[in-house]
């Protein structure tokens, strides 16, 4: 007799219409104009999509469009709560009907708090949390150039507050985009370590969706498919870089790993990663990939099962091994996978000091995603993941 597992009710909601394929870059305009109504657009983008180019493209699309546009392109890696709020005061002299955000992760984010400031009062800050925005923001377009955080499909916003030196998140399905012009091209001349952390950071995105307390089964079903494309695709993204088709397949497993997390949750790793973000300004995916290995031991205890079943997904060899044997080599080829790849080891980050473990393990704990753990986890298991992260650093 077949035998079923199980699960609570839940809720799936994707608010963003996603167009995918390549050339929607030099369409933007002509998307833009047959999904969103308005004529005035306010871009938010950063200096290295501008050198690139990428805005250039854009630009002469939306002119070709008859829009009016008007640019903030002072978004830094791991964006700010400033940077946000120069944006803010620019977007309202400017008075769009819309924003676009073209960049990475940090971009699109930072694109969510404009548009949230453009249309409430206050600082971004008085917004943190889960289902703060009273009402509507201004509707947003999204075009990723990187294969890493699906912000292109989600429903926050990750902020750097630099007062407190952590990151803070702004959760609400108005910030989620309207339109997403996912264009694979945008990501074909990235370079090996910026293709290398974004596509473990979406990596990371798929796993704690699919393992975490909040996973439902049809955010598993975009999870473990985003895992088995990542995982197969990532070492040719990083050393191929004109490997076409592996960049495509980044492409897509990263936002089927953005609805995954947007409808369920993300987990420990990122809440470890967020705190070493918030303190030093690491790259996101950088960090993400540092703790994955070692939470993910952590987590296999609780729930061997699942870890297992990622394994098989990502074609590990573990046929006829046990639930907690495959969990064991799925935490061995986490390792294996950030040496493969580039991934700094977390001892050799010459900025890193122990003593900051304590206070890293304390802002880990307060994270909103702390409680989405599959297995429950205190401060000073954070603290102890940390130490083990720095002392295991060099099996990686």
């Amino acid at each position: 007799m077949l035998s079923f597992v199980p699960f609570s009710p839940f809720q799936f909601w994707l608010p963003t219409r996603i167009l995918f394929g390549e050339g929607l870059l030099q369409q933007a305009g002509a998307l833009i104009a047959e999904h969103v109504p308005g004529k005035r657009i306010f871009l938010v983008t950063d200096p290295g999509i501008v050198m690139a180019g990428l805005v250039d493209d854009v630009l002469a699309s939306l002119h070709r469009a008859h829009y009016e546009t008007d640019i903030f392109q002072q978004v830094a890696p791991n964006p700010k709560d400033v940077d946000c709020e120069l944006g803010a005061e620019q977007v309202r002299s400017f008075q769009p009907d819309l924003i676009l955000a073209i960049g990475g992760g940090s971009v699109i984010d930072s694109a969510k708090a404009i548009a949230l400031l453009h249309t409430h009062p206050g600082r971004i800050q008085d917004y943190e949390g889960r289902g703060k925005v009273a009402g509507p923001v201004t509707p947003l377009v999204a075009i990723p150039t990187t294969a890493g955080t699906g912000s292109e499909v989600t429903r926050s916003s990750v902020i750097t507050d630099t007062g407190r030196k952590c990151k803070m998140t702004v959760k609400d399905v108005k910030l989620a985009p309207l339109l997403a012009l996912v264009d694979p091209e945008t990501t074909y001349s990235l370079p090996a370590p910026l293709t290398a952390a974004t596509g473990m950071d979406a990596f990371v995105h798929a796993i704690e969706a699919y393992t975490c307390k909040l996973a439902n089964p049809i955010s598993d079903a975009f999870a473990l498919a985003a895992m088995a494309r990542i995982w197969r695709a990532l070492p040719a993204a990083v050393h191929e870089g004109g490997n076409r088709l592996a960049r495509q397949e980044m492409m897509l497993g990263s936002l089927m790993a953005g609805i995954a997390f947007s409808h369920a949750d993300v987990a420990a790793v990122h809440c470890m990663a967020e705190a070493l973000g918030g303190r030093y300004d690491t790259p996101h995916g950088v960090a993400n990939s540092i703790f994955l290995p070692v939470v993910t031991a952590f987590n296999a205890q609780a729930d061997p099962e699942r870890h297992a079943h990622a394994a098989r997904v990502c074609q590990l060899p573990v046929e006829g091994l046990s639930s907690a044997e495959a969990s064991a080599v799925l935490v061995e080829a986490l390792f294996a996978r950030a040496r493969e790849i580039g991934i700094p080891r977390f001892a050799d980050l010459p900025y890193v000091r122990r003593e900051d473990f304590p206070s890293l393990a304390a802002v880990s704990y307060a994270n909103g995603s702390t409680p989405s753990n599959c297995r429950p986890i205190t401060e000073n298991d954070y603290l102890t993941l940390f130490e083990e992260a720095y002392a295991g650093a060099a099996r990686a």
